[in-house]
């Protein structure tokens, strides 16, 4: 269960990322701020990242 989230958190950090830096360089509106999206992207990014990183692959508590 916690890889799959850790994979999801990783997933949607990148694509906010993404969308965040292309809205900082003009080529897209994403509606929101992009500086929030980027800082969102990253710690989505790396929280995600460091859940796949540090947890086995067991579904015990």
């Amino acid at each position: 269960m916690i890889k799959i989230l850790g994979f999801i958190l990783t997933i949607g950090g990148a694509i906010a990322l993404v969308l965040g830096i292309l809205s900082v360089f003009g080529s897209l509106d994403a509606g929101m701020s992009p500086w929030a999206l980027i800082i969102l992207g990253v710690i989505f990014f790396f929280a995600g990242i460091g859940l796949l990183k540090r947890k086995s692959d067991t579904d015990e508590t």
